[in-house]
């Protein structure tokens, strides 16, 4: 971790004028580039003036300042393969996810001393004060208790709490103004259930309530391993846990063919339980979440703030579109992607040809791994092009822009997630065998 020392802006006013320095610096940035490019005879477009690499610096440099929820929805868009993205922008935005300030010692201090009183410090044999991780709401420190057992204690950055609905409002505000989204698209539901779910992840309390209904649901399953909260030590704002040793789980790259699919498919196939078994889901697939045990093959299981349950109607919308995309039915894998709101009628009406084609590609890509071994090949992104140059036209039409329902949002983007570290880990695993299972 690139460690970082700075305080977090607590107040609203400051946290406010934190990301009004860095609308200040995109605009002037994006300023200069439309005049650049007006002078060599091109006709800038908005989106192409403020998505440079030069802006999405400043943006995740401010963000990492900032922590909070601010941070946190950069963190969500930074999770993409470069499908979406360009490459270039997507390696900028994963600096959020790898490179944080963290609380000098004095901040981290004073929250501890309110969560456990001026004598915590007695508590141990040792307390790191360098924390060994940093993230949007949290930083992790390693210590010891006196009776020697090891712990990771997971302090909140004072102020994150507080903040989430303002720094949420505050960043759409900015997305507003900016022109990234068009004028009529409706993103309330979402930024409410973005403020629902980052509340929750703020309160330890009942992140360890999270943590231990994990270890009961996983209680059988030897290819995993969760902490245990320390129960006496868990506050609000402060959460004691087991320390559970582990590689970072980008270091299974390093690995045989069969040591990465056997890990990658062991995580695919928790999303899977978890959407259609457990009606229960840990939504946050950030690479930090997870570590691997070279020596047992197993893999951690690390922060359960993001853990909410999954309403049936969300369950039964992902069956029925896994029953048609097995069944190979791309009509009907379009109807219900109508029917439970993944697409827009609007999309429908005016684009229902061009989703067909995508939806045609994708069958046809997953419909490779039937033949020969029956194993899909998460490396082979050959279709992506195909695809993106298909959709195009429904990506250029804003005024079709839809925002499904919010919650399908936060499983997708655990799905999608989970996708994204098999590519990374160039997993071959048997797809259709392993989703078939939950048809």
């Amino acid at each position: 971790m690139s460690e970082r020392y700075s305080r977090v802006p607590q107040t609203r006013i400051s946290r406010l004028a934190a990301l009004g320095q860095m609308a200040g610096g995109i605009a002037a940035s994006a300023l200069g580039e439309g005049m650049r490019q007006l002078a060599a005879g091109e006709r800038p477009t908005m989106p192409d003036l403020l998505l440079t690499p030069a802006n999405m610096r400043r943006v995740t440099d401010q963000l990492s300042r900032m922590r909070g929820a601010a941070m946190k929805l950069g963190q969500m868009i930074s999770l993409d393969a470069g499908d979406v993205l360009p490459a270039e922008l997507t390696a900028i935005l994963a600096r959020l996810r790898e490179q944080a300030h963290v609380m000098p010692p004095r901040q981290l201090d004073q929250v501890l001393v309110r969560a456990w009183g001026p004598d915590w410090k007695r508590r141990f044999s040792r307390f790191d004060v360098r924390p060994v991780a940093a993230a949007s709401i949290g930083q992790v420190h390693r210590a010891t208790l006196r009776s020697g057992r090891d712990l990771a204690i997971k302090v909140q950055y004072p102020g994150v709490a507080a903040s989430i609905d303002a720094d949420i409002d505050n960043v759409a505000a900015l997305l507003r103004y900016s022109g990234l989204l068009p004028a009529g698209l409706d993103i309330a539901p979402l930024l409410s259930e973005a403020k629902r779910q980052l509340h929750e992840e703020a309160d330890y309390l009942r992140e360890a309530d999270q943590m231990r209904h994990y270890r009961r649901l996983l209680a059988d399953d030897a290819r995993f391993a969760l902490p245990e909260p320390v129960d006496d030590m868990v506050a609000e704002t402060v959460l004691a846990m087991d320390y559970v040793t582990g590689a970072p789980i980008e270091s299974l790259a390093e690995e045989s063919q069969a040591v990465r699919d056997a890990a990658c498919g062991a995580l695919l196939d928790l999303v899977l339980r978890e959407l259609f078994a457990f009606g229960y889901m840990q939504t946050d697939p950030n690479f930090a979440n997870f570590k691997w045990r070279k020596e047992d093959g197993r893999i951690v299981l690390l922060d359960f703030g993001a853990a909410r349950a999954v309403t049936a109607e969300t369950t039964v919308a992902y069956r029925d579109l896994l029953r048609a995309g097995l069944g190979e039915d791309s009509e009907a894998l379009l109807q219900v992607l109508v029917r439970h709101g993944f697409v827009s009628e609007a999309q429908m009406r005016r684009h229902g040809a061009t989703l067909s084609e995508m939806i045609r590609i994708v069958l046809a890509h997953v419909g490779k791994s039937r033949a020969g071994e029956g194993l899909f090949d998460f490396a082979d992104r050959a279709f992506v092009a195909a695809l993106r140059d298909v959709a195009a036209p429904v990506a250029a039409d804003r005024s079709t822009w839809h925002v499904p329902p919010a919650e399908t949002l936060f499983v997708q983007r655990k799905i999608s997630g989970t996708a994204l570290l098999c590519v990374r880990m160039g997993a071959r695993l048997p797809l259709v065998a392993l989703t078939s299972r939950h048809a």
